[in-house]
């Protein structure tokens, strides 16, 4: 039996999509744990997250909240206190973090649908993992009522699925501004020049370019600087959410060093992150006045071996792909790819509040390399 639910439930009525809960998302009368013993004693949630509400009201039934990386403050999905989900589809490798269990759930066919929430890529980065889709809408789009930690300036509460049909039903469920639309125009893609795997950057070129459209290669100067403060920001937010639990002894060995390096995270630290994140911001917006989307790899490497990560091997460069559109805020959707037999991603990233859009461009693209495929 895979570690996938810190608790199974059947809320809602027998029918309807399954849905799988991140357990930092509050349902009614379960306890919020954030996979931390330092948890353990928790007190049942009185209300539900706004977006729990939404899909419980659309017919969903909900059948568990799922493991993550302690306090979602880890990008390995190993988990010690709670039990560390095993990735269905590549059970040599790490599920991911943070949302592991939301993906594990979703790949094994726990859950037709599963919530997660990512701060620096904890859901893109395990659907990579797991070999499904994942995405993180524009930043402040969907509610955050409910979900822990209740400040932050990068966090979002994103959807992992096994197809896109199934993605853009959920995202209409907890986005209320959220409309499904057809491609319209010509698909322009910028693939943005960044440093992976040889393997992986020449899987992504080929995919895209299979599709006919038109593709040029584009630059990002201050992508590294926006990853460097992307870390910054979670840090300096992580402490001050979690960091007075570090006196229950109760955390874990990986997240309390990291959140006893992320104590020293001084202001003017985060100041400038925050200048970072604007000039980031606004290089990301300028491409996508010219691009309909850019794309580029979800993970710059394959991910870590299971035994590698629970012998205590982490690696936060993982995440240099995907948390700089949390720094900036920007939408980015990851499609699964597998190379050889090993999980990779493309990730997609659209323009602020035009998330329909990104999904129809992503809709668009499969729809045109599956036409060259099929013509081949």
């Amino acid at each position: 039996m895979m570690t996938v639910f810190t608790e199974r439930c059947a809320l809602g009525p027998e029918k309807g999509m399954r849905v799988a809960i991140k357990d930092s998302i509050d349902v009614a009368g379960m306890a919020t744990r954030m996979g931390s013993a330092a948890f353990a004693q928790a007190a049942p949630a009185t209300a539900h997250a706004e977006v729990v509400e939404r899909l419980l009201a659309a017919g969903c039934r909900m059948v568990g909240k799922t493991v993550l990386h302690e306090f979602a403050f880890g990008v390995s999905g190993i988990n010690p206190a709670c039990g560390t989900p095993r990735n269905h589809r590549y059970p040599d490798r790490i599920p991911g973090g943070s949302s592991s269990g939301s993906a594990v759930s979703v790949a094994a066919g726990e859950a037709d649908i599963a919530l997660g929430t990512d701060t620096g890529g904890s859901v893109r980065m395990p659907a990579t993992c797991c070999g499904v889709y994942g995405f993180k809408p524009t930043f402040g789009r969907v509610s955050r009522r409910g979900v822990w930690p209740a400040v932050t300036s990068l966090d979002c509460v994103g959807v992992f699925a096994p197809n896109l049909e199934l993605l853009e039903r959920a995202e209409a469920i907890i986005d209320p501004r959220y409309e499904p639309q057809a491609f319209s125009g010509e698909l322009h893609i910028g693939l943005v020049e960044v440093d992976a795997d040889a393997a992986i950057a020449d899987a992504i070129g080929l995919y895209v370019r299979t599709s006919g459209c038109d593709v040029e290669a584009v630059e990002l100067p201050l992508f590294e600087a926006a990853f460097e403060a992307g870390l910054t920001v979670i840090n300096a937010e992580t402490w001050s959410a979690f960091g007075a639990y570090l006196e229950t002894g109760c955390v874990g060995k990986d997240v309390a060093e990291r959140l006893e390096r992320a104590a020293d995270t001084g202001p003017q630290a985060v100041l400038g992150a925050e200048r970072i994140r604007q000039a980031f911001s606004d290089q990301v917006d300028a491409l996508l006045e010219r691009y309909s989307v850019l794309a580029l790899p979800t993970l710059p490497s394959f991910p870590l071996l299971l035994d590698e990560a629970l012998a205590g091997k982490t690696d936060l460069r993982s995440t240099a792909l995907v948390r700089p559109f949390n720094l900036s805020g920007h939408p980015a959707l990851s499609i699964p790819l597998d190379i050889d037999g090993r999980p990779a991603g493309l990730q997609l990233v659209g323009r602020h509040g035009d998330d329909a859009r990104l999904l129809s461009a992503a809709r668009e693209l499969e729809r045109l390399v599956a036409t060259t495929n099929k013509n081949d």
